[in-house]
């Protein structure tokens, strides 16, 4: 008999430990759903704070005379012009234009693969850029650096 006891302490029954471990499946569902629901208010705290710093309202964005933006090594944009950037191109080519002396065929539409020229509307510039072929503007121009002046 002593046998028989020594092996039934020593034998565990499972089905009572599974069983125990199993309790409730809601509680795993919640936390998933909690670092779900972590990860993306995180990702959005971080998309939103990290384009703060080039937002146009800050200071060190200021769009004053003499100031350069984009790029500062030219060589892939060698082509310059010099005009007061206005808003629009011309038959879906440029969503900007440079409008400069002698009229409107002497205007240069505009894109830019590195700045915002939005905020440059209205204000006197000398433009670098690579030029690109265009079906209706005259001078179509991917802008990469622009100074204030």
């Amino acid at each position: 008999m002593e046998n028989t006891e020594e092996r039934s302490s020593l034998m565990k029954d499972f089905k009572e430990e599974v069983s125990q471990s199993q309790t409730n499946p809601m509680k795993y569902i919640g936390l998933v759903l909690l670092i779900i629901l972590v990860g993306v208010g995180s990702g959005y705290l971080f998309a939103n704070n990290s384009g703060a710093k080039n937002d146009a309202a800050t200071p060190d964005y200021a769009v004053s005379k003499g100031k350069s933006f984009g790029v500062t090594d030219t060589k892939d944009f060698p082509d310059t012009a010099t005009g007061t950037v206005k808003v629009g191109g011309i038959e879906g080519e440029g969503a900007y234009h440079l409008e400069r002396t002698g009229g409107e065929s002497q205007n240069v539409y505009m894109t830019s693969s590195a700045l915002d020229l939005s905020q440059f509307v209205n204000k006197k510039v000398k433009v670098w850029g690579t030029t690109q072929t265009a079906q209706h503007a005259g001078w179509l121009m991917d802008v990469g650096k622009l100074e204030v002046l």
